[in-house]
């Protein structure tokens, strides 16, 4: 497959297109990675050196790219941290030149604005860019349990209450425009048992959840979310089925998350833990709801 990903960038870690662009190549597809902010590292740290990448910057990386004709052979845009309201727009223009090359390609969209414990981390309007113009959209989109609260401006604190928010984000129609996947990439509700984490995957044909245990981080590492949604979209691309791409991607998330913990390191261990991108050595089944 080949993959536009428009995204973050840090020199140190793995968030945003450091946390995609490995998992993606290691399981042989090109990523064509398009950063839109270069930073030394997360903004997790409370500190960092860099800036947010100019919206004629992006688009021109973009338009570079749509200049070598390769366009037409892209099967999937994947976005996610913005790092300005601006850039969305870029960001759409870019998924309607590929749809436009190619109308197979889907556009995974991740809603990058916040989380648990954090609230809101991004600038001003780009939450309401994500709500009004990029979610009605996208083929898919992959919100964390607080981006689906701040989505649908519900409160999810059920198993049902999450699959009925999820619901409210889904195309109409098969033909409709707008997100036809919705993975919701950690879950907590009152149902969800001590000492684990969910996921949970919602399309118009019906919904299913995995549970995983939950690895306790003195400081949780950031970009889970990210890798989370570029391995589904992968699994995805390559099978059509959710709940054998929900099954994969949490697989390989514990993984990964397995081999942090072990190494005593606050950033993702893909390096260290690439081969469990192709045979995650523990396998979590995607149950039906």
């Amino acid at each position: 497959m080949r993959i536009l990903s428009i995204q973050s960038h840090v020199a140190y870690g793995y968030v945003g297109n450091r946390a995609a662009t490995f998992p993606l190549q290691r399981l042989g597809h090109d990523v064509w990675a398009v950063n839109t902010v270069e930073f030394s590292n997360h903004t997790g740290y409370g500190e960092w050196k860099g800036r947010v990448a100019a919206p004629d910057q992006v688009r021109d990386v973009i338009d570079g790219i749509r200049a070598r004709g390769v366009l037409s052979r892209c099967d999937a845009v994947l976005s996610g941290y913005l790092g300005d309201a601006a850039l969305g727009e870029v960001v759409l223009d870019a998924v309607a030149a590929v749809r436009n090359a190619n109308p197979a390609a889907a556009w995974c969209c991740d809603p990058v604005m916040g989380d648990i414990g954090r609230g809101i981390f991004v600038r001003s309007g780009i939450p309401e860019f994500f709500r009004q113009r990029a979610v009605p959209l996208a083929d898919m989109v992959t919100p964390n349990h607080f981006e689906l609260e701040l989505l649908t401006g519900r409160t999810v604190g059920t198993l049902d209450a999450a699959h009925a928010a999820a619901r409210t984000l889904l195309a109409p129609n098969a033909h409709a425009a707008g997100p036809k996947v919705v993975l919701v990439t950690s879950l907590h509700h009152d149902g969800t048992a001590d000492g684990t984490v969910e996921m949970m995957a919602v399309t118009a044909a019906g919904a299913w959840r995995v549970v995983t245990p939950l690895i306790d981080f003195p400081v949780a590492p950031n970009g889970t979310g990210d890798a989370v949604a570029a391995l589904f979209l992968a699994q995805w691309l390559k099978t059509r089925d959710v709940a054998a791409a929900l099954s994969y991607a949490a697989s390989v998330i514990f993984a990964i998350l397995e081999a942090t913990a072990r190494a005593n390191e606050r950033e993702l261990q893909l390096i260290a833990a690439q081969d469990a991108l192709v045979a995650p050595p523990r396998s979590f089944a995607a149950m039906r709801l």
